[in-house]
């Protein structure tokens, strides 16, 4: 857990405006002592760097203490209810990703309704995903290493960070592809997954960029494959799914904020501002440039724009989870 205290004195000034216009409710949000920046995944993996990118930031806005706190297990679904059970105050938010909308379709113990539950803040960043491999496995480069996984079929086993998240539905649409149901091991986040990569325990992981980055370029993993359209500058080396023969493994993950239903509209206004003026500041930029990914562009920052992508989404994720075969069964 890490505490993030950051004030600035300009953006107090603004929100000070901002409060005054604010409901009963709003304003007791807007002047508590601190906001819980709620993760469902293990410190040091992608979405844990992008919540203490972003809430340190937040901060500053909002003038008030961000605690980051990883609440892991169940496949992100017990931060899920964490946030889907708090007061509808914006003093507890989540950040999430797929694993948040594959959440109805894998398990039949939820104790929210995942259309229902929540209130979307606003998007934060997207990113390709990268196939990271073992370096023991044979081959010259990636093109090997595909000639690899499609020999091995279902033997070569592909690390995950949950049932639903992006390192597990990816492995499943590679699979899809390639005409068979990989062998899939769960791990509670990526960075112990990434561990086990590293000991050569695992054979492969569909990682966020931002996680895997460090790892391919300290030449410690393979860097195989990359769902981005084109070659990511930071990654010159890895090439495309397309490339590769693969076009249909195309997949972009992104994160979104989210508070209790009900939380007022001026509420989720105020964090939708924090969130955004966060994300304007060019350090912040360079810094998620540097990890593989990006904010999305401002005309998409908004709560509205959240709301429709969510919405989309739901749908899409279903189907691949369909295809996998996996049938809902209780979350752990």
């Amino acid at each position: 857990m890490i505490v993030i205290n950051r004030f600035g004195n300009s953006a107090l000034i603004g929100l000070g405006l901002l409060i005054a216009a604010l409901t009963p409710q709003a304003h007791a949000q807007s002047t508590a002592k601190t906001v819980t920046l709620v993760v469902p995944f293990a410190a040091g993996g992608g979405t844990d760097t992008v919540a203490r990118l972003i809430g340190e930031r937040m901060s500053k806005t909002l003038g008030q203490t961000v605690i980051v706190e990883n609440v892991v297990g169940g496949g992100s679904t017990l931060a899920n209810d964490r946030v889907a059970r708090s007061a509808p105050d914006g003093s507890t938010i989540l950040i999430n990703h797929v694993a948040l909308l594959a959440a109805p379709s894998l398990f039949t113990n939820l104790r929210y309704d995942t259309k229902t539950a929540f209130e979307a803040v606003g998007l934060v960043n997207n990113a390709p995903m990268v196939l990271i491999g073992r370096k023991s496995i044979p081959g010259e480069g990636p093109k090997d290493h595909v000639a690899w996984i499609k020999a091995q079929r279902d033997k070569a086993n592909f690390a995950h960070g949950g049932l639903g998240t992006n390192s597990h539905l990816c492995a499943v649409m590679m699979g899809n592809v390639l005409g068979f149901k990989p062998t899939v091991v769960a791990y509670r986040g990526s960075a112990p997954a990434i561990a086990d990569l590293l000991a050569g325990q695992i054979d492969l992981l569909w990682d966020q960029v931002t996680n895997a980055l460090p790892q391919i370029q300290a030449g410690t993993l393979h860097g195989i494959a990359i769902t981005s359209p084109q070659r990511l500058e930071q990654l010159k080396d890895v090439p495309t799914t397309a490339e590769l023969g693969m076009p249909e493994v195309s997949y972009s993950m992104w994160h979104g904020l989210y508070v209790a239903k009900g939380t007022p509209k001026e509420t989720i206004n105020a964090l939708n501002s924090a969130l955004r003026a966060a994300l304007s500041e060019p350090d912040l930029v360079e810094k998620l440039k540097q990890l593989g990914t990006l904010p999305f562009p401002a005309n998409e920052l908004t709560p509205e724009a959240h709301a429709r992508l969510f919405a989309d989404d739901l749908p899409r994720v279903a189907k691949l989870i369909e295809s996998s075969g996996i049938k809902a069964s209780e979350a752990k």
